[in-house]
């Protein structure tokens, strides 16, 4: 129940890849003030994971889960009324709640498990991340059929019933139960709560979910936008093919899960950094957007077949990655779930606010639309080399006397 309310979570948080495509026609946005548009839901929905985590942590998902998407479901139901660019924003920071959802999630579901298990149950849970897909299948046809108004009213209802179904059909979790009871003693002090982000391996988890996790929802938001301005797909074509990079890039985190139990979250994160790298070098070639008044044509130097290819590798790794960062998070805190994994979360969720602006903003200064993946490239290259540096230094590191 927790993988579906957070696939409707997520399809609602990422609604702006869809109808922010129609705003920006409605409004004449640059690239820039729409990379803000579609980026303002994933900054809210960022900066409330670590206080959504340490309130799981202490009060139980069950609630916290269920108090969040009714108020994202609020927000995006007044977003269908907003008329001008600084309403949409104010309503985007609403609908961002249902991204919070996360923290909620990974701190309440890893409870339920073991330690062995829990990348595995933390991989079925991120592939909530498919909601994006959801979006990109349906949104375009109700946006086409009816507004995209229409669009986010029925996804707002459909949110509110995901929190209703989900607070009747859950229950506590085991360590809440227990304090109950009297079993465990009460929640720390709150600010106790915050010791182990102190930790310098706290950053560089969440250096490494700001490129699996982050460039995956800039990408699921910014593909629709640029199949169409590269491809010159209408937007119903753009969503469905955009959805070919969302399905991979969420439903293999599970299998994610399975290997970083199974072989190692290093090993996975290794694989996925590489493999990322080879992909973005790919898919950096230059291509252009079309210009508004046809003055310019597209220019793409991949094919559209041989882009999406890449792009289904691309999001396939970066699933297994998104997967393997969180395998180490209750094994190295197993007491602080929900103020690490809120922290990575809300890092990694940044990363999906930054990266759209900066696409557009690459976008308008040097005119090539593939600067994205440069700009990708760049960023992987830097997690691998933190990663490498780390690696050799605990293999130097002298190994204590038995």
């Amino acid at each position: 129940m927790s993988t579906t309310a957070f696939t409707v979570c997520f399809a609602v948080w990422t609604i702006f890849s869809i109808i922010g495509i129609r705003i920006k026609e409605d409004l004449g946005l640059s690239e820039t003030a729409f990379g803000l548009l579609i980026g303002v839901p994933v900054l809210s929905g960022s900066l409330v994971r670590l206080v959504l985590g340490i309130w799981t942590d202490r009060f139980g998902g069950r609630i916290v889960y269920t108090a969040t998407m009714l108020s994202a479901a609020l927000a995006t139901a007044l977003l269908s009324f907003a008329q001008t660019y600084p309403q949409m924003l104010l309503a985007g920071l609403g609908v961002g709640l249902a991204g919070g959802s996360f923290a909620v999630g990974v701190a309440y579901v890893s409870r339920f498990y073991p330690a062995g298990k829990q990348g595995t149950a933390l991989g079925i849970f991120g592939v909530g991340n498919v909601g994006a897909a959801v979006t990109k299948f349906v949104a375009p046809f109700v946006l086409v059929a009816y507004g995209w108004q229409t669009v986010a009213l029925v996804w707002a209802a459909a949110l509110a019933v995901m929190a209703v179904v989900f607070w009747l059909t859950t229950e506590d979790d085991p360590v809440i139960r227990a304090r109950r009871k009297g079993e465990v003693p009460p929640p720390r002090p709150f600010l106790k709560e915050f010791e182990p982000l102190r930790d310098l391996r706290v950053w560089r988890f969440s250096l490494y979910y700001f490129f699996t996790f982050g460039a995956f929802v800039a990408l699921a938001l910014w593909l629709p936008r640029y199949l169409v301005g590269v491809y010159g797909f209408d937007i119903a074509t753009a969503g469905l093919i955009g959805a070919a990079y969302s399905i991979p890039g969420s439903i293999f985190r599970a299998y994610g899960g399975v290997l970083s139990d199974r072989i190692g979250a290093r090993k996975v994160l290794w694989w996925t950094l590489a493999v990322s790298g080879l992909c973005t070098l790919v898919l950096s070639t230059p291509s252009t957007f079309a210009a508004p008044d046809g003055s310019v044509a597209a220019t793409a130097t991949l094919a559209w077949p041989l882009f999406m290819a890449v792009t289904f590798v691309l999001g396939f790794f970066m699933s297994l990655g998104k997967a393997a960062v969180y395998k180490h998070i209750p094994a190295y805190y197993p007491g602080n779930v929900g103020a690490v994994g809120g922290l990575v979360g809300m890092i990694g969720g940044l990363g999906g606010f930054v990266l759209p602006l900066a696409f557009g903003a690459l976008k308008d200064t040097t005119g090539l639309a593939s600067s994205c993946f440069m700009l990708l490239f760049v960023l992987i290259a830097a997690c691998f080399a933190w990663m490498t540096a780390t690696v050799r230094r605990l293999e130097a590191a002298p190994v204590p006397a038995e």
